[in-house]
């Protein structure tokens, strides 16, 4: 299905706050997956898969326990969002030519857009890899060497993120659309409907309909 990035990233952030992340990083999370999605990439399917995954685990358990040397999770699983949120954090150390290595990143797709938000902030390129894959983004272009196709397949990587020599051959102008498949549109709004209130009599007599009265 084609959409809109607002509509993508709205549903994004609901299905986030659904499944248990703060406001916060609920808010990253649609921005993120509204940028990928503007750059054609498989941000929704992605993200669904995450939300799956984390469902039942506890956000201590799947954060960086240290920002110091590599990171790793408790868990023993990265969570992208938490520690795409991190990198943000320390964007500064890259613009230093130190290097960032999260070990057992789930979906470390979803950690580019975090990157490119870092590369804003220091006004250079940052390189992003895992396995065979190498994504260079300045902020607004990107340039994906992926002979692989393992930005779709990986679900678990070693990720490093570096200051980048890449200055030229990055694709700007993101699209106004993006595609998400319709059964990761139906699990977002199934995340997404976690956040509503539950009907009550009062709620159901104030709704439209009739409630209980008879006007025939």
């Amino acid at each position: 299905m084609n959409r809109s990035l607002g509509e993508i990233e709205t549903l994004a952030k609901r299905a986030a706050r659904g499944a248990g992340l703060s406001w916060g990083l609920s808010d990253d999370a649609g921005r993120a997956v509204r940028w990928l999605a503007s750059r054609q990439l498989p941000a929704a399917d992605v993200f669904v898969a995450l939300l799956d995954q984390n469902d039942t685990c506890v956000s201590a358990d799947i954060a960086p326990v240290s920002l110091g040397g590599d990171w790793r999770a408790r868990g023993g699983r990265l969570c992208p969002l938490s520690s795409g949120a991190a990198l943000s954090d320390c964007a500064d150390r890259l613009s230093s030519g130190a290097a960032i290595q999260m070990l057992g990143i789930s979906f470390p797709l979803l950690v580019v857009p975090f990157a490119a938000w870092a590369a804003l902030h220091i006004k250079a390129p940052i390189t992003i890899g895992w396995d065979a894959v190498e994504i260079a983004t300045d902020g607004h272009g990107i340039l994906v060497s992926d002979p692989d196709r393992q930005i779709e397949t990986a679900s678990t990587a070693r990720l490093r993120c570096t200051c980048s020599n890449q200055t030229h051959d990055l694709t700007g102008h993101p699209g106004l659309r993006g595609v998400v498949s319709e059964k990761s549109w139906e699990t977002l709004q199934t995340f997404a409907h976690r956040t509503y209130a539950p009907a009550t009599e009062a709620s159901r007599l104030r709704g439209a309909g009739a409630g209980t009265s008879d006007n025939d």
